[in-house]
């Protein structure tokens, strides 16, 4: 299932629900059909994904992208790369003004 986000003031996201709940887990939103991040909510939000990327496992090394490229397999893409779209998001938008907001929808409950 595929989730959108969309910015008041940036572009469309779109992502899997596996990696939007891995993100809105680590800024402890609900995983809900909708949902929304309002203007001073959103730098909080920022910095705890932040955080949330400073924990997770870092980018595949020389040595491990070498490996994947070897054994002709895809190169793992990081916690943090998958988190940079919504970051950027979170930290423009809440500059936009009291009425910026930044809103998901899903199919369903994810």
């Amino acid at each position: 299932m595929l989730v959108r986000f969309e910015s008041s003031e940036t572009g469309e996201i779109l992502m899997y629900a596996e990696t939007a709940r891995a993100l809105l887990e680590a800024v402890g939103k609900e995983c809900t059909a909708r949902g929304v991040f309002l203007q001073p909510e959103m730098l909080a939000a920022a910095a705890a994904l932040r955080e949330a990327m400073k924990a997770a496992p870092p980018a595949p090394d020389e040595a491990e992208e070498a490996a994947c490229r070897r054994e002709k397999k895809p190169l793992p893409v990081s916690f943090g790369q998958r988190a940079w779209p919504l970051l950027d998001a979170l930290e423009r938008t809440a500059k936009a003004g009291p009425e910026a907001n930044i809103i998901w929808e899903a199919g369903s409950d994810f």
